[in-house]
């Protein structure tokens, strides 16, 4: 899955020049007007506002640090899962609560992993901006303990909503997610394994079982099916990534597959898993009809179409081009789900 790389509020900015008519001084730098202390009172007037602006720095530097990116996402395979399971649109007041509670959840388990990490940010340029990373003798725009405490507000709330305004299958497949991806992912596999996006990905594909428990207080084997899809859309997805940015990775000591293994064994195993991940997608036709399966089979074509073009390049010795793929992998994932919700409302196209 991508991250949030923009530059971020709360980073000092450069001294701003006093201008006659604005502090008070005129321009040969005495006092005007006859107010001596004017500078004074105009510095107490920025101190005031800087102190009015400091709350809304801090809201935004918490945000960012939920990875709203990678939340989209992971609500873009939430809704359709849901649309399926109702084969419809289900309540609207349903829709709400489990988008938000999704939502919270995946954002407190991304704070808690920008505070576990952020050592590993400040390393890497990808992600040196990052609101929790400090440089030098500069402070960092969030506090540990403020994130954490936002962390904390997030995953509470998730479950509660979800518990209380869904059903609590939903809120406990939610925190599963949270402990999962801190746990597993961030504290064992991501500094210690290079299987980590693999096993640790598994996080990801949870949304899907959190929306089909909301609509029916269970999880059904369609559902199984489309974790199976993101899971096996996870590591191509991010190789492709780590090719890309392979230096940072290694300088941060992250074993991801590119930094260990040779770009010819990367590529093949995102092909294989690339297979994988179209053929899963054919497994949900039984259930989601025949015009899905012509999607599925349109689409999965395209992926391997770039996922084989990104092997033959790298066997040629050739520039990679690797993003290409990541970009890819984001829109074909997007697409297939967007399929599953659209069929799922058509009233033809079934088997």
């Amino acid at each position: 899955m991508t991250q949030v790389t923009a530059a971020l509020p709360g980073q000092p900015s450069e001294p701003q020049r006093h201008q006659p008519g604005l502090t008070g001084e005129s321009a040969d730098g005495q006092a005007g007007g006859g107010q001596a202390d004017g500078g004074q009172a105009n510095g107490d007037l920025r101190d005031g506002l800087a102190a009015r602006r400091r709350p809304v720095l801090l809201a935004r530097s918490l945000v960012a640090l939920t990875k709203p990116r990678i939340i989209e996402l992971l609500l873009v395979t939430t809704l359709p899962a849901m649309f399926l399971a109702e084969r419809g649109i289900p309540a609207a007041r349903l829709i709400a609560v489990t988008l938000l509670g999704g939502a919270m959840a995946a954002g407190s388990a991304n704070v808690i992993n920008c505070v576990i990490d952020r050592d590993i940010d400040a390393v890497m340029r990808r992600t040196a901006r990052r609101p929790l990373v400090t440089s030098g003798s500069q402070r960092p725009a969030v506090l540990p303990a403020e994130a954490l405490a936002f962390a904390v507000v997030l995953g509470v709330g998730a479950t509660v909503l979800l518990g209380f305004e869904a059903n609590w299958l939903a809120a406990g497949l939610a925190d599963l997610a949270i402990a999962f991806y801190v746990i597993v992912y961030t504290l064992w596999l991501k500094r210690r394994s290079a299987s980590n996006i693999v096993i640790g990905g598994a996080a990801g594909c949870l949304p899907v079982l959190v929306g089909w428990a909301a609509v029916t207080g269970r999880v059904g084997w369609p559902a199984l099916v489309l974790f199976a899809v993101v899971f096996f859309w996870t590591p191509p997805h991010f190789w492709a990534l780590a090719m890309k940015f392979r230096d940072d990775y290694a300088a941060a000591g992250v074993p991801m597959l590119p930094v260990v293994a040779e770009p010819s064994v990367v590529v093949r195993k995102i092909v294989g898993y690339s297979w994988v991940m179209v053929a899963s997608s054919l497994a949900l036709t039984w259930w989601a009809g025949w015009l899905y399966g012509a999607c599925a089979i349109a689409l999965g074509a395209w992926f391997l179409r770039e996922a084989h073009g990104l092997r033959r390049r790298v066997t040629a010795g050739g520039s990679t081009g690797s993003i290409r793929l990541f970009h890819q992998s984001i829109l074909y994932l997007s697409l297939l789900f967007c399929a599953v919700a659209v069929t799922a409302l058509l009233p033809w196209g079934t088997l």
